[in-house]
């Protein structure tokens, strides 16, 4: 590169599709995830009458829930106003799926659709990130981040219990990245869902199989997303 040629710095800039401000706010992305999504569902609104609620949940799934689960894992730890701002998109598809008014209640709408919450999605894409790491160790650039806690005579012995590296920095938007809040979460689960492999000696290999960790991990989250009354 020339010396002469200098950058000038931009509010915004796009990487891979994910819009990234410079106070690392993310309204730039909801902002543009929320034009698209609500452009797809007045679209699926002005068909919903020639679908049945199973193919309507099918496209909703297909166009919307896929714009707000792109690069979600950047949600984790934002302030609730920003996601809620999300959420209120996966209303709207919710009430299209089902061709409800506007001001119906939502919670029951979205669990007869089997959906997690916004919230519990940005959860699932972690979790399933960091249970992919440990028992694959891929990708190598997020297994790195991990470090196994080394077993003791402890009752939680035979899980898989990660250590959380100190914060030293001040700056809140570090709480927000992955080498300092997955841990805490992982840590968080059911000791059965984090149990240690007993056939195989790697410390942090997981008893559960990925079909058999995911179906337990959305059940649990979908309880975090719908308590019991």
């Amino acid at each position: 590169m020339p010396g002469n040629v200098s950058l000038i710095p931009v509010k915004s800039a796009r990487n891979l599709g994910f819009i990234f401000d410079s106070n690392v706010t993310l309204d730039d992305q909801i902002s543009a995830v929320t034009k698209s999504c609500m452009y797809q569902i007045r679209d699926l609104k002005r068909i919903r009458k020639s679908l049945d609620v199973k193919t309507a949940g099918i496209i909703a799934t297909s166009i919307i829930h896929s714009k707000l689960d792109y690069c979600n894992s950047l949600y984790y730890n934002l302030p609730s106003t920003r996601l809620h701002r999300l959420q209120l998109i996966q209303n709207a598809a919710a009430r299209a799926v089902k061709n409800l008014p506007k001001h119906d209640h939502i919670s029951p709408v979205l669990k007869s659709l089997h959906w997690l919450k916004v919230h519990e999605r940005v959860q699932y894409k972690i979790l399933s990130l960091t249970y992919s790491a440990l028992q694959f160790k891929q990708p190598t650039y997020i297994y790195r981040l991990l470090e196994v806690k080394s077993n003791s005579s402890t009752r939680s012995s035979d899980c898989v219990t990660l250590v959380r590296p100190s914060n030293s920095s001040r700056l809140k938007v570090t709480d927000r990245s992955y080498h300092f809040y997955a841990p805490a979460l992982w840590n968080s689960l059911p000791q059965a869902l984090r149990r240690h492999s007993s056939t195989c000696s790697d410390h942090s290999a997981l008893d559960l199989s990925p079909q058999l960790f995911h179906s337990k991990l959305k059940s649990y989250l979908f309880m975090k997303s719908y308590p019991p009354d």
